[in-house]
């Protein structure tokens, strides 16, 4: 009786210790996601000041699907219409098929002021 009882400890025990690893990766995963969706938002906004700095020469920031060394497979792209300018990036976690993105849209006013 006394060894089914530590085997069933053991048992419980094991099963504790699992679900302690599990939650450790998921919640590993869910860091470097938010990572990657933080450094999306500054590679986005870094473009928009940018643009900001050069008002002059707005149309010269148009890009397609232009590299990004920070984010895995990340990309950038910048829209630029009349006075509207959207910045998308988007990157692929490896071993995720899902491939995120982060938009932002600024209206640069061109007019001094």
């Amino acid at each position: 009786m006394l060894l089914l009882e530590g085997l069933i400890a053991i048992l419980i025990f094991s099963l504790g210790v699992l679900a302690i690893v599990g939650l450790q990766a998921s919640s590993m995963k869910a860091v470097s996601q938010a990572k990657s969706r933080v450094d999306a938002s500054l590679i986005a906004h870094q473009r928009v000041s940018s643009v900001w700095l050069d008002m002059a020469n707005i149309a010269n920031y148009a890009e397609v699907d232009t590299a990004v060394a920070d984010l895995p497979s990340g990309k950038r792209t910048t829209a630029v219409v009349g006075d509207r300018v959207t910045v998308t990036v988007t990157w692929q976690m490896p071993g995720d098929s899902t491939t995120h993105s982060f938009v932002t849209v600024a209206r640069i006013n061109t007019n001094p002021l």
